[in-house]
């Protein structure tokens, strides 16, 4: 597998088939993220409800899934931007392979 996928012009990957952990590790680091078990648990999360849902949850709905999996002291606005800065939905979406959420800008 390529460490250099096809990806659009914001650099989510065309192929949602080519993500991996490096490619995770990739993208994260262009966003100044180092991947930590809180980051994994989150983007786990998500790749799960695309697999369900086939497509990306948005803010509102991450929160609410997260709080569902983790607790409340996870599923809340701060943590999330704690882990993912400036838009958590969108920049995990991004890492975790999948297509931007679609009322993210």
């Amino acid at each position: 597998m390529s460490l250099h996928p096809e990806r659009d012009k914001q650099g989510f990957l065309i192929n949602l088939s080519d993500w991996d952990n490096a490619i995770a590790n990739q993208i994260a680091l262009e966003e100044n993220i180092k991947l930590t078990k809180a980051h994994w648990e989150i983007i786990y999360i998500l790749r799960d409800f695309y697999q369900e849902y086939t497509l990306s949850p948005a803010m509102r709905i991450l929160v609410k899934t997260v709080k569902q999996q983790l607790g409340d002291e996870k599923g809340n606005s701060i943590y999330l931007l704690s882990l993912f800065p400036n838009s958590p939905a969108k920049i995990a979406s991004k890492i975790a392979g999948l297509p931007k959420p679609t009322n993210c800008l």
